[in-house]
């Protein structure tokens, strides 16, 4: 029997004491056939009894009935930064080690050319968490506000009922918890990786609470480092490195979350593979003997000989370009041995999912939001348009659903939100930009039509105004002399052209010239090309904010 209120618990006593007279009462009706005295008796205890079951499972005042657990799909959103697309064994790179990937990516929908809308953090996220381009967006440079217009992923999930969580960079602006949960999360665990943000990182404040050398920086390098071994090995112990923390408080939301009566959303962001390269042990020795493929050394020469918005880039500050070929070795394998280490953390995560009885109905979406250009074109870092920094890693996971297969169309970071959408049965957002790969990737009965070109967009040279870095915007006068900064990438499968106003063009034909070495823009026998792509730019900068342009109707 429930749980009574006080009223309750009168009438259950008052059935009680009733019962053994109702028995009796009707036992002397049998026996006499005097009736119809007991039948009006009995009949006032049957009600009663009737209260009785009614509040018996009936929920009383404070009580919630008991829901079924919602069944719509999990979705698990695991973001790297700073990740080429080609580092990852299912993309054809032999010498990296990422066997949990490698799984991820045969069983799921791989994509192998995936295009970011900019190759720079805060931008990118935005337009994979808001479907949108940046410039519909407008969050345009790190550490500014998000337009209070947008809505993203989370807000939209938790309004149909998903529980939300984030562990790791969000790189928002302000770089707080508060502004997290403002824009649909739930559960937040910060941790941006920069110094100046620290006193706002939950990693930091666990290391503080756990690590007995908490008082050693995150991003120091070890002391007792012999010669001939990586210079780069981290001086904190693996467990307590900022990888290790995400993957675990990742495991840690699974296990919460899938006791829940909710789907939920839960955003997994790793800081690395991004610069500086220290790399914790094991990890840091995992490529000691193996040569790894260097870019070909770039001389100033030829850096000068780039659009003037690249050269200003590429030569800012402390210019790398000529970074000796040893120590660039050494880079490269703390680079590929930080995406091993994730790698492990990964294969931990989707072994929690299996434990908690939630794998089967979790969508898993791994992707980067930029890559890294390791001194190709002299030039480390991203912020520019060469494939290296605008193509990134893309799978979706989800068994019941998607088709494993490995796909090389063009897509864009923007389709996976609309992907998702579709894939938990939502609507897609009125505002959106991306297309659902859904009709691609399932047995949709809808057909799939692949995208002839993909698009880029970026403030180059970068706004950066930290440390001894002075590159400001200036209204009527731009950047360090570039006018107009806001630079357009235009990419079909053979061609690219990189637009910089004021400052020329970049033409690089793909096919023959997977390097992007020989700029064609200046090229007479291909100033057709030039114009094609031109008007495709065009295109796409006059059609892509219909829905925010043009009102459905009028409102009378």
């Amino acid at each position: 029997m429930k749980r009574f209120g006080d009223l309750d618990s009168r009438v259950a006593k008052l059935a009680q004491s009733f019962g053994p007279f109702c028995r009796k009462s009707a036992r002397l009706s049998l026996q006499t056939g005097r009736t119809s005295r007991y039948r009006h008796l009995a009949g006032k205890i049957l009600l009663i009894t009737g209260i009785v079951v009614l509040l018996s499972v009936c929920p009383t005042q404070g009580q919630q009935p008991e829901r079924a657990k919602d069944s719509r799909p999990n979705i698990l959103f695991i973001m790297t930064d700073q990740h080429r697309w080609d580092c990852l064994g299912a993309n054809g790179n032999s010498l990296i080690k990422t066997p949990e990937l490698d799984r991820l990516a045969k069983s799921g929908a791989n994509f192998t050319h995936c295009f970011v809308q900019a190759p720079v953090c805060v931008p990118s996220r935005v337009s994979f968490f808001t479907g949108r381009y940046p410039h519909s967006h407008r969050n345009r440079v790190n550490y500014t506000p998000l337009d209070r217009g947008e809505v993203l992923m989370q807000a939209r999930l938790k309004q149909a009922g998903y529980a939300t969580a984030s562990v790791g960079k969000l790189h928002y602006y302000p770089p707080t918890a508060q502004e997290a949960k403002r824009t649909g999360f739930d559960f937040v665990e910060l941790h941006d990786a920069v110094r100046p943000l620290d006193h706002y990182s939950d990693y930091v404040a666990w290391r503080k609470a756990y690590d007995p050398q908490s008082d050693i920086y995150y991003r120091a390098l070890a002391k007792d480092i012999p010669p001939g071994k990586n210079p780069f090995r981290q001086a904190i112990n693996e467990k307590y490195s900022e990888t290790t923390w995400v993957g675990e408080r990742t495991r840690h939301y699974i296990r919460q979350l899938a006791d829940g009566d909710k789907p939920f959303f839960l955003f997994s962001s790793f800081w690395k593979p991004h610069s500086p390269f220290e790399v914790p042990q094991p990890f840091d020795a995992m490529y000691d003997d193996v040569d790894i493929p260097l870019p070909k050394a770039t001389t100033l020469a030829e850096i000068q000989k780039l659009p003037l918005p690249l050269r200003l880039l590429i030569l800012r500050g402390h210019p790398v370009y000529d970074t000796d070929r040893e120590r660039l070795q050494w880079m490269y394998r703390s680079y590929y041995g930080a995406i091993s280490h994730i790698d492990r953390e990964i294969g931990l995560v989707m072994q929690t999912l299996k434990d908690a009885g939630v794998a089967e109905n979790t969508i898993v979406v791994f992707s980067s939001d930029h890559g890294d250009q390791l001194l190709e074109h002299g030039l480390q870092g991203k912020n520019c348009f060469f494939e290296s920094s605008v193509r990134v890693p893309l799978i979706v996971w989800y068994p019941p659903s998607v088709k494993a297969a490995q796909h090389n169309e063009l897509v864009e970071s923007v389709d996976v939100l609309p992907t998702l959408f579709e894939l938990a049965g939502l609507d897609e957002p009125y505002a959106n930009q991306g297309r659902s790969l859904v009709p691609l990737i399932t047995d949709s009965d809808r057909p799939y039509t692949p995208r002839e070109c993909v698009f880029s967009e970026n403030v180059i040279p970068e706004v950066i105004t930290s440390g001894r870095l002075d590159f400001a915007f200036i209204k009527g006068e731009g950047i360090k002399g570039v006018r107009h900064p806001d630079a357009k990438m235009v990419r079909t499968r053979r061609w690219k052209l990189n637009y910089y106003p004021g400052n020329g063009e970049e033409l690089y034909d793909l096919q023959n010239d997977p390097g992007e070495e020989t700029n064609l823009a200046d090229s007479p026998e291909h100033q057709q090309i030039v114009y094609e792509m031109k008007d495709r730019l065009l295109h796409w900068l006059s059609t892509a904010d219909e829905p925010d342009q043009i009102a459905p109707r009028w409102l009378r």
